[in-house]
């Protein structure tokens, strides 16, 4: 096992996209579960902290160490299987998503989420339960892990499959490939019924599996996943659709939103049913028009969709969209239609290419993103999202604004030019946390809490909420050496 202790090359893995810095004493690079179980044993009978770190392309700090050690899924990288006749996948957390969806769909299958970062690690996407465009209509991960190898704090290895084990009430069972019993006692809170990856995942007498998603691996390392697949769409409607009014563009939003709920509740198959309703505000065009200098002048806003047809009802849906673009207000003929697969890609490009360019600003600028990650209920999210503009505007703060809008999920980005700037924009974000905390939103929808956004978890859930979450990991891991710092501030385990 390669392990590296010089500074100077270990520096790319003590910072992570969101420019937040650690520091570590050695890295290592294991290429088996045996020398996981082996770095973590010895960890955990030193207590020395310990920090996993993937690509590093999360904005959270939750694998930049603070101190310790770090172990990288860099070489824990093989695609084991992908049986195409049962629609599954088997990996280690060190595949790369962009390399994994390539090869899925020249199979002819299909994997749904769809985080905007495609050069993350699967293994990071589990840690955080993470989603995308296409969560609108298929949900986030957490929809399609089937199973998970998982070695806990004290090197001791549990296997979990969905629909096997399950909490009793409150209280969960687990036990070790070693015959090792696990009893641990669950926290009970409400999580917000929106788009949601704040804290731990916690739900009457839920899926064991469910407790280690989206935990930023705080509870275990996991070293082996499976992954459903479906059946890869064989046709797929995308546009780009421009509005010269705001608001035209977010009644758009909302009336493909509910009718894709009808339509799918309902099985009509020939109606608008949208894969992703992603929005795009006018200062959000005019980042991109450097590199899309088709996007028409004096544009306000701008809708990206997405939907799945058949030869049979290509047309009915077409028609239906058009009349809808229409009835909003959207310019058809200026839209966007992909003709073909380059030009869909190219509109995928386009709705990538506002997250990279703002990471691209803030590197070159070297300071932290500002960006909101809050999801609200759907009756409220106009009512945030001008709330959210607005303060920012106030301010005179540079903003752009965008989001998974079909979800009410909105990245409100601040751009602050100087320091001054940058603490005026701190100060407004958290008011943009507890306005949605406030409608019953969460204040992380889809990046997580890591070590940045800990204040704001306490905001949303209160302090006996966290103690409950720090009791929680303590069972798991009486000697805290994992992931130490994420989602719980540490102060809350000194007196439990």
């Amino acid at each position: 096992m390669l392990i590296k202790t010089d500074q100077t090359e270990i520096q790319n893995y003590l910072v992570d996209a969101s420019n937040y810095k650690g520091n570590c004493e050695e890295v290592y690079f294991p290429e088996t579960k045996e020398e996981v179980v082996s770095v973590l044993k010895s960890a955990d009978s030193s207590k020395q902290k310990v920090t996993i770190c993937g690509n590093r392309t999360g904005l959270t700090g939750g694998s930049v160490p603070a101190e310790g050690i770090l172990i990288s899924t860099d070489k824990l990288n093989r695609i084991i299987e992908i049986n195409e006749k049962e629609k599954y996948a088997v990996v280690q957390p060190g595949v790369l998503l962009r390399e994994f969806i390539n090869l899925v769909e020249e199979k002819e299958l299909f994997y749904p989420p769809d985080p905007t970062e495609k050069d993350c690690y699967i293994g990071g996407t589990i840690a955080n339960n993470a989603s995308g465009s296409k969560t609108f209509k298929y949900g986030p991960t957490r929809d399609y892990v089937i199973a998970l190898e998982i070695i806990l704090p004290n090197g001791e290895e549990i296997y979990l499959e969905r629909g096997k084990f399950f909490a009793s009430d409150n209280n969960l069972r687990l036990t070790s490939k070693s015959g090792k019993q696990l009893e641990i006692i669950l926290p009970r809170y409400q999580m917000p019924k929106t788009k949601h990856a704040a804290g731990y995942f916690i739900k009457e007498n839920m899926d064991a599996i469910d407790l280690f998603i989206g935990a930023e691996g705080t509870l275990g390392f996991i070293t082996e996943i499976k992954l459903k697949l479906l059946n890869k769409p064989q046709n797929i409607l995308s546009s780009v659709i421009f509005f010269n009014d705001e608001n035209d563009g977010l009644d758009f939003i909302e009336n493909a939103r509910n009718e894709s709920y009808k339509n799918r509740n309902e099985n009509i198959f020939d109606n608008i049913d949208a894969l992703a309703l992603e929005f795009f505000d006018e200062n959000s065009l005019k980042f991109l028009i450097e590199d899309f200098p088709n996007i028409p002048g004096n544009t306000k806003a701008a809708v990206w969709f997405e939907q799945e047809f058949s030869k049979e009802n290509e047309e009915l849906i077409f028609n239906r969209w058009i009349e809808l673009i229409e009835q909003c207000n959207g310019n058809v003929e200026t839209a966007w239609f992909a003709n073909n697969i380059n030009d869909r890609e190219q509109f995928g490009e386009f709705r990538h290419a506002v997250s990279w360019k703002v990471n691209e600003y803030i590197s070159r600028n070297n300071i932290l993103k500002v960006g909101t990650d809050i999801a609200v209920p759907d009756s409220s999210f106009r009512e945030f999202y001008f709330f959210a503009k607005d303060k920012v505007r106030e301010s005179g703060i540079n903003q752009i604004a965008y989001g998974h809008f079909g979800n009410s999920h909105l990245h409100l980005n601040m751009l602050p030019k100087n320091d001054e700037q940058y603490r005026v924009a701190k100060n407004i974000y958290t008011e943009l946390c507890r306005e949605g905390i406030k409608l019953n939103g969460t204040i992380s929808a889809e990046h997580g809490i890591g070590k940045l956004k800990r204040d704001y978890l306490l905001m949303m859930f209160g302090e006996e909420t966290i103690i409950q979450m720090a009791k929680l990991k303590k069972q798991i891991d009486p000697n805290l050496i994992l992931n130490y710092g994420n989602i719980i501030d540490p102060k809350y385990y000194e007196n439990i």
